[in-house]
Parts: C-alpha cells; structure tokens; sequence
C-alpha cells in the first residue's frame, strides 16, 4: 500500500467552549444560567442542543422546574396569544349591546 492511499484527509477540528463555565453554579436563583436553556415558547431544550453532560443537563433540569413552581419562570411563555386574547376581549366589550 503507498502512503497515500493510507493518509486519510484531516477536518480541521475547533473546540467548542463549554456552555457552563466550572464557575457557575446550576440553581435555580441564577437566572442568566438558566435562562439561556429555554427556548422561545419556554421549553427546556435538549442536551443535544445544549452541549451538556448527562448530569449537567439534569441538574439545569431540576433548577428549571424549581424556579418554575417558585414562579420564577413561567411554565409556558406565550406573550402572543395573551396580546391577542386581550385584544379580543378589549374589542367585545366596547360593542354596544341592544337591548
């Protein structure tokens, strides 16, 4: 076999920072840590998204759902639907009913 044919074509290879610094601590009180798990709708994104270990992301996990029951956060965001309703009621109530 000649040396070509054995060399394999190399990627080059970046390594990602981590998303938490050995610093941060994951609880439920830090809010800019934990904040950045959630998605738009606010759902828990997943480890694959993430780029945590198993026990980080159960760990950002649990502080998620503590800060969720603690009020916090909340369950679900949906800002756009609550516009929209209270444009809807706002609108009703200012018909004027026949009698």
């Amino acid at each position: 076999m000649d040396k070509s044919k054995r060399l394999k074509y190399k990627r080059s290879f970046r390594r990602r920072l981590p998303p938490i610094q050995s610093g941060n601590r994951i609880n439920y009180r830090n809010m800019s840590l934990i904040s950045r798990f959630i998605s738009e709708q606010g759902k828990i994104l997943s480890r694959r998204v993430n780029r945590l270990t198993l026990k980080q992301q159960r760990l950002i996990t649990i502080a998620i759902k503590q800060a969720r029951i603690l009020s916090l956060l909340p369950f679900l965001n949906n800002e756009k639907q609550f516009e929209k309703s209270e444009l809807v009621a706002r609108t009703t109530g200012l018909r004027i009913r026949k009698k």
